[in-house]
């Protein structure tokens, strides 16, 4: 019979938690995310879609969006909204003592010519 394993404790699992990447540029495809959502709601739908993606691929709750994410996606209005969207997710440390989070994420828009064969790319900080 094999040996019981000890529970790891919450310090350990949440230092586990934040290993990886620190930044990662993905696409999002947004057309997928709101298909079915009636026409008024398509781009705050879209926003929350960025925002919901980043929380669960970098594992924080604290996710804040760069201004040109946002004129991207509403730049056609509210109904019209692009069928993808190149993101980077910057995971940072929080400068602020009050934060519930040691981490947030920043997403800023990667403008790219073609969506065609693009993956999900690490990138490795140079310090």
């Amino acid at each position: 019979m094999a040996p019981k394993l000890k529970k790891q404790s919450k310090k350990k699992q949440n230092e586990r938690r934040y290993k990886g990447p620190k930044e990662v540029e993905m696409t999002i495809n947004l057309h997928k995310a709101c298909h079915a959502i009636s026409f008024k709601k398509k781009a705050p739908r879209a926003i929350k879609t960025i925002r919901q993606f980043a929380k669960k691929y970098m594992r924080t709750r604290d996710v804040r969006l760069d201004t040109k994410v946002n004129s991207y996606v509403w730049k056609t209005g509210i109904k019209n909204i692009p069928r993808r969207i190149r993101v980077s997710f910057e995971r940072k440390l929080s400068e602020d003592e009050d934060a519930k989070d040691k981490y947030y994420v920043l997403v800023k828009h990667v403008p790219v010519k073609s969506f065609h064969y693009l993956l999900p790319k690490k990138i490795e900080e140079s310090k």
